[in-house]
């Protein structure tokens, strides 16, 4: 299998590139800064130099070629503003799925995040709501194609810590946190399951391996 994965620097992104890699599948992970890509390569993939806040359909497009996945897994990060979370978040998942279509490759897999409907809480930072209201307006730009097998997966908070392999996934989970490890396992269960295409998961950690929860 060969998966392409947007953000390809991104925490989640190496992890899943790495467990690709192990069992020789091919990754392309496309990466804004040239100074990563070692980072990507390290892990098992190949990386691709490509802004997805400036590139053409046509180029993110060739990117696909060949390719059996596509892997929306990139974000505006901790320190943007609210225009780039619009411009990340959002405009670079448009982008992808698009060229996802035109490049004939059905499969999509969008990593979001839980609590999108928070962004009109006026608690909520106003950044915050911004990056709520992009992954919000990316999901439903992907739900709403009719050329993707998409499947979106919305984690709780992230951590760091060593991964379990045991998860709670299901369309409601309430809150809770989730390793960055177990996100990425879930990710290559969901790429070996094409049976979840048109599923919106929520995951936290839990009591239940992964293979099993899916």
């Amino acid at each position: 299998m060969k998966v392409v994965i947007a953000g390809g620097h991104g925490k989640i992104a190496l992890r899943l590139t790495r467990l690709l890699a192990e069992r020789d599948d091919a990754v392309v992970g496309i990466v804004r800064n040239p100074d990563h890509v070692e980072d990507v390569e390290e892990a098992g993939g190949a990386a691709l130099v490509l802004d997805l806040e400036s590139a053409a359909v046509d180029d993110v497009r060739a990117a696909l070629d060949g390719a059996d996945a596509a892997v929306f897994a990139a974000g505006a990060g901790a320190g943007s503003g609210a225009t780039r979370k619009d411009t990340v978040d959002r405009g670079a998942s448009v982008l992808l799925a698009d060229a996802a279509e035109n490049a004939g490759v059905s499969r999509f897999v969008q990593v979001s995040a839980m609590g999108l409907d928070r962004a009109g809480d006026p608690d909520v930072d106003a950044v915050f709501a911004a990056y709520l209201s992009a992954k919000a307006a990316a999901d439903e730009d992907v739900m709403a194609r009719e050329g993707l097998d998409w499947t979106i997966l919305r984690p709780g908070l992230l951590t760091d810590d060593p991964g379990t392999g045991k998860v709670t996934l299901a369309e409601h989970v309430g809150g809770g946190v989730v390793t960055r490890d177990d996100v990425a396992a879930v990710l290559v269960a969901l790429l070996d399951h094409p049976e979840t295409a048109g599923h919106v998961y929520e995951l936290v950690g839990g009591d239940t391996p992964v293979a099993e929860a899916l």
